[in-house]
């Protein structure tokens, strides 16, 4: 589980294509000390497994999966990337819950300056995107963002959000360009809420009758 706070940007400094796999390592300033093999780091958004490091560098191994379902299928080496590691237990949760799985890659639309800050428009499928809410969080490239606002089409959605100058300093969000793609992860809290409302799940009392009951 991560929070959606940059500790690092890294650079990718080896992708080997391994078949439909890749296998990367990735330059940092991360303190690697604490990080055992095996451990979890967010690249992007994704989360991925440790295993191997140096004193400045961690290798990790992308599933098929995590190629055609995130921007890693277009990364080349060179490519700067967000990092976060995993959130310690009793940590303080100063972004929202990122569990580093990549709902949709997401394309910038538009860019327009706001005083200091930076609003861009970004468009997903609608499958992914009718889980973003007014005011609620979204995961972009792994950096924790609030959505200001939220419209749909028949099959895209679209939403914005404004980038302050600190998360420009510290993220890769200040290289985002008009059709960029980025990995976009919604509040994993409406993806449970609707597998609970849904019909298939006939075992649980939780419908739309129990919330009205109860005040929701």
């Amino acid at each position: 589980m991560f929070t959606g706070l940059i500790e690092d940007v890294g650079s990718l400094q080896i992708l080997e294509n391994q078949g439909e796999e890749r296998l990367v390592h990735i330059r940092c300033g991360l303190d690697l000390q604490g990080v055992a093999l095996g451990d979890s780091i967010a690249v992007n958004g994704v989360c991925l497994t440790v295993t191997a490091k140096g004193a400045d560098f961690f290798a990790a191994q992308l599933s098929a999966e995590t190629v055609q379902r995130t921007t890693f299928a277009h990364l080349r080496r060179g490519a700067t990337v967000n990092l976060e590691r995993a959130l310690a237990y009793g940590g303080r949760l100063n972004g929202h819950l990122v569990q580093g799985h990549v709902d949709a890659v997401g394309r910038v639309e538009r860019l327009l300056p706001r005083g200091n800050s930076l609003e861009v428009c970004f468009c997903l499928p609608r499958s992914a995107g009718r889980y973003l809410v007014h005011k609620g969080s979204v995961a972009v490239d792994g950096v924790s963002l609030t959505v200001n606002t939220v419209t749909e089409s028949a099959e895209i959605t679209r939403f914005t959000v404004n980038i302050i100058p600190h998360t420009q300093k510290k993220t890769t969000l200040a290289l985002l360009a008009v059709n960029r793609e980025v990995n976009i992860e919604t509040d994993l809290l409406g993806r449970y809420v609707e597998r609970l409302l849904a019909p298939s799940a006939k075992s649980s009392p939780l419908d739309a009758a129990y919330l009205r009951e109860r005040g929701f």
